[in-house]
C-alpha cells in the first residue's frame, strides 16, 4: 500500500478517535451542569407563571421577544458599522450568529458574497502569513548573527516559536482590552479571543453587543476589527508552518513516486511487437542516433549505442527485441539490417528471411516516427 494511502487512513482513524475522546470528555464535564441549569431555569419559569398568572403561550411570546431583542442592544446591526462587522465575520468564516439576514435578498447576497469572499480571504491571510514568516526569519537571522551563532539561518523550529509567541501576545493583549470594554473576566476574554481567532465563532460571547457600542464607540469598533484581522493573519502564519506543511506531505510523496516512475521509464525504447514505446531524458549519451545499425559483431559502427545487446546469428548480429536503448530527441530512427547478411552464409541467409529490406538495406517494418513528448512511436 502506498505511503499516502497509509497516512490518509491513519489520519481518518486518529481524527475519529480524537472525536470520540472529545465527546467523552465533554460529556463528563458539561452534562451534569446542563441538567442543573435546566432544572433552575424550569423552576424560575414556573415561579413567574404562577406569580403573574401567565399562560404558557404568553410566556413563549415573552421568551421570543427577549431573544430577538438581544442583538438590538448593540444598536442598529445593519447600519454601515454593524454591516461591516457582519461582513467581516462572513469573510473570515467566524460566523458568530449574533445577527443574521432576515430578508430573502439578504440571504441570497450573503451566499454569493461568501462564495467569493471566503476564498479571497483565505488567499489574503495565507499571503500575509507568508510575509509574517519571512519577516520573522529575517529577525531571527539578525538576532542569531548578533550573538555569533554558528547556524544563523532561521529554522522551522525558530519560526514556530516566533509565531507561537506572537499569537500568545496577541491573545493576551486582546483579552486585556475586551475585559475592560466588555466587563468580562480575563479568562472569559482569553476564551473569546481564542474562539474568534480560530474562527470557531460559537457566538456565546460576542463583542460590541451592548451599550449601543456600534454607534457610540467607533474607536472600540475599529479596535475589534483590527484585532480580528491582525490576529487571523498571525494565526495564518502559524497554520502556514504547522498545518500546511503536514498537508503537503501527501503531495510531495506523490511527486516523488511520479519522479521515480518517470526515471524508471527513461530506459528509452523497447521493441515489443509492432509498437515501440519509449521515453527521453536518458543521460547515457547526448548524441541523437539518426540510425541504429545492426552490424556484424566484429565490425565497428559509430552510429550504434555503446551499450548494444546483440545476439549472434550465424556471422551476423541482430537487436534482441527485449533490449532497451536510449533515444534522445530523435524524430526518425531506423534499424539497419546487417550489411554482411545480404549474400553471405547459411546463418545469414536464415536471418535475412525474417526481414524485408529496401534498396538501402533498411528493415522497412521497423521504420517509425518517434515523438519524445508522447513517449510512444508506432511502426
Amino acid at each position: 500500500m502506498k505511503k499516502q494511502n497509509v497516512r490518509t487512513i491513519s489520519l481518518i482513524v486518529c481524527t475519529f478517535t480524537y472525536l470520540l475522546i472529545g465527546a467523552a470528555v465533554f460529556d463528563a464535564l458539561e452534562s451534569e451542569t446542563e441538567k442543573k441549569r435546566w432544572k433552575a431555569l424550569s423552576a424560575i419559569e414556573n415561579v413567574l407563571i404562577t406569580r403573574y398568572n401567565i399562560s404558557a403561550e404568553d410566556f413563549k411570546v415573552i421568551e421570543t421577544v427577549i431573544m430577538k431583542s438581544e442583538p438590538h442592544k448593540a444598536g442598529q446591526q445593519w447600519k454601515f458599522s454593524g454591516a461591516f462587522y457582519y461582513a467581516t465575520t462572513v469573510l473570515t468564516t467566524i460566523g458568530y450568529g449574533h445577527s443574521t439576514p432576515s430578508t430573502v435578498s439578504g440571504k441570497i447576497f450573503t451566499m454569493c458574497y461568501a462564495a467569493i469572499g471566503i476564498p479571497l480571504g483565505l488567499v489574503m491571510f495565507q499571503s500575509i502569513g507568508e510575509r509574517v514568516n519571512r519577516l520573522s526569519s529575517v529577525i531571527v537571522h539578525a538576532v542569531k548573527t548578533s550573538f555569533n551563532c554558528k547556524k544563523a539561518i532561521a529554522s522551522e523550529v525558530d519560526l514556530i516559536l516566533v509565531v507561537t509567541t506572537l499569537s500568545s501576545l496577541t491573545i493576551a493583549g486582546g483579552a486585556a482590552a475586551f475585559s475592560k470594554f466588555e466587563g468580562w473576566s480575563y479568562f472569559d476574554s482569553v476564551y473569546y479571543c481564542f474562539i474568534t481567532l480560530t474562527t470557531i465563532g460559537f457566538g456565546d460571547m460576542v463583542a460590541l453587543q451592548k451599550d449601543n457600542a456600534l454607534n457610540k464607540k467607533p474607536e472600540y469598533v475599529a479596535f475589534a476589527l483590527i484585532f480580528i484581522l491582525f490576529g487571523l493573519a498571525v494565526v495564518a502564519a502559524s497554520l502556514n508552518l504547522l498545518v500546511l506543511r503536514f498537508v503537503t506531505m501527501n503531495t510531495e510523496d506523490e511527486k516523488r513516486d511520479e519522479a521515480q516512475a518517470i526515471q524508471a521509464l527513461q530506459i528509452a525504447v523497447k521493441l515489443d511487437g509492432d509498437i515501440i514505446t519509449g521515453n527521453t531524458g536518458d543521460s547515457v549519451d547526448e548524441r541523437c542516433y539518426d540510425r541504429i545499425s545492426v552490424i556484424n559483431q566484429l565490425g565497428v559502427c559509430h552510429n550504434c549505442p555503446t551499450k548494444f545487446d546483440m545476439t549472434e546469428a550465424g556471422n551476423g548480429c541482430y537487436i534482441d527485441t527485449n533490449y532497451r536503448f536510449p533515444l534522445m530527441e530523435c524524430e526518425m530512427t531506423q534499424l539497419r539490417s546487417p550489411p554482411a547478411i545480404g549474400a553471405g552464409s547459411s546463418g545469414g541467409q536464415g536471418l535475412m528471411s525474417d526481414f524485408e529490406t529496401d534498396d538501402e538495406g533498411l528493415i522497412q517494418p521497423l521504420r517509425f516516427d518517434f515523438h519524445p513528448s508522447r513517449g510512444r512511436a508506432s511502426v
